[in-house]
């Protein structure tokens, strides 16, 4: 092992997390659940600033980190949604702009030239609304603190980002793919 594959490590680390988590979230203990997407949460800042200061970067590491990301939000919608905490459609919505994404990119990989996305500034905000959705949720529930109307504001604003991001990734790379052709 070198020093440099680290970053990915802890990626990998992270992906291993979801289980937990997501075990914790169904079982409705909340506290250890929080306790875990913490250091989740952590170990994805830390791969980050390791990948990016050090120059340790990869082709790995830059698809095994946005996956990591979205195995562990994605598993918490689900348990989330299981546990009537927040809404089936809006766990539908969050899986549906992912395969639109991801179908999206695979394609483009192999029908126009090989992709190198990273994410735009509307995607970076609709993950940060679904990372504070779920951890208002999960903190609610643990605690017994917050106020619900923030739940169900952050849900619509969620809906909203959602909607928005994958609209902007379809515009965005069906202009890149016609534009290349």
């Amino acid at each position: 092992m070198r020093a440099r594959d680290i970053p990915n490590l802890i990626t990998i680390g992270r992906i291993l997390l979801v289980i937990p988590v997501t075990w914790a979230l169904l079982d409705g203990r909340y506290a250890l659940a929080l306790a875990l997407f913490f250091i989740a949460g952590f170990s994805d800042a830390l791969d980050g600033f390791l990948a990016k200061h050090f120059h340790w970067t990869s082709r790995l590491g830059a698809l095994l980190d946005p996956l990591a990301d979205k195995a562990l939000l994605i598993s918490c919608y689900a348990a989330l949604t299981w546990n009537a905490l927040l809404p089936a459609w809006l766990f539908g919505l969050v899986v549906l702009r992912d395969v639109v994404i991801v179908s999206g990119a695979v394609l483009y990989n192999f029908r126009v030239e090989r992709l190198d996305a990273r994410p735009t500034l509307v995607s970076k905000l609709n993950t940060l609304l679904q990372i504070v959705l779920v951890l208002l949720v999960i903190f609610h529930q643990a605690t017994g603190y917050g106020d619900s109307q923030w739940i169900t504001w952050l849900v619509y604003a969620v809906t909203l980002s959602i909607l928005w991001s994958g609209l902007d990734y379809v515009i965005t790379w069906g202009r890149r793919a016609r534009d290349h052709s």
